[in-house]
């Protein structure tokens, strides 16, 4: 069973999906529909602040962080159920290097604080009451779906509308991956043995690879054969925005053997083939190499 906010949109509905559409701000209806249904997990991906204009501040604060302790305290009162929380690698702090799950969240950037003190006060609350608890922390990823506002469905619509589309330098290192592959990490973790009730388990999910932004999008358009005239340094950095955001994703490929099979530039392709079947674009090649990345 899917939860959906009243103004969401259903991508690709499974007939052995069903929908329920609640008010997440009451408490009462989270409670109402896991008492109902008595899932044996629940996955809380929803989030607000992912595309532009961004919610005011504090609005954001209070969805991201009041939405998923309610969700919490509901699975708590379902006996055994397994609680996976969908985190963000844009709550840690900088560290120069590939993030690991040890490393502190701590950041101000303001969609990756919000999210922060959410996987900080539903790890609290499973130990407390002996949830069990799994949290994944994404990175960056793209795919079938992407939101128009983000980096490469905006690359695309630039594309389209032959327009330059201004960027920061891109020296920032980034960690893209394809939706495919984080839904794929997501699956693994819910169908591997569950946590231990009161000790969450915690796991990355990226590519794992250290490179430049400027590098990743130059490689991906080159791949494409994707002609958009790019500004780089025509923009400035955002406020709070991390300059070294990579996985290491280590623990997800000992632990739930997962890594990234899908190529980038593929999942864009596919991305461009369902939002702009008008662009003519050369079909990259699907997969990664079946090596794990190493970071």
């Amino acid at each position: 069973m899917g939860l959906l906010r009243k103004n969401s949109i259903i991508h690709n509905a499974h007939r052995n999906i069903t929908y329920r559409r609640i008010d997440f701000a009451s408490r009462e209806a989270l409670t109402e529909v896991l008492a109902d249904f008595r899932p044996t997990c629940v996955i809380h991906s929803a989030a607000s602040g992912l595309q532009f204009p961004r919610p005011e501040w504090f609005e954001l604060l209070r969805f991201n962080v009041d939405v998923s302790i309610a969700l919490c305290e509901a699975a708590a009162a379902v006996p055994g159920c397994h609680f996976v929380y969908i985190s963000t690698g844009l709550g840690y702090r900088e560290q120069n290097r590939p993030l690991r799950e040890s490393d502190p969240m701590d950041t101000l950037h303001p969609y990756g604080a919000s999210k922060a003190a959410a996987d900080l006060l539903v790890r609290s609350a499973a130990a407390e009451f002996d949830v069990p608890l799994t949290v994944l922390r994404p990175f960056s990823f793209t795919g079938v779906g992407d939101p128009s506002t983000r980096l490469f469905p905006s690359l695309l619509r630039a594309a389209v509308e032959k327009t330059p589309i201004d960027l920061s330098p891109g020296t920032q290192f980034r960690d893209h991956c394809a939706t495919s592959d984080i839904a794929a990490g997501i699956i693994a973790a819910v169908f591997s043995s569950s946590s231990t009730a009161g000790t969450p388990r915690i796991f990355n999910l990226g590519s794992g690879k250290n490179i430049s932004l400027r590098t990743l999008i130059e490689g991906v358009l080159e791949e494409l054969g994707l002609e958009v005239h790019l500004n780089f340094g025509a923009r400035s950095y955002a406020r709070h925005e991390p300059m070294h955001l990579v996985a290491d994703i280590t623990h997800a490929q000992t632990d739930l053997g997962w890594h990234p099979k899908l190529n980038l530039a593929y999942s864009v392709w596919e991305l461009a083939q369902a939002a702009h079947p008008s662009l003519k674009l050369r079909k990259p090649q699907q997969c990664l190499s079946t090596q794990p990345p190493r970071n």
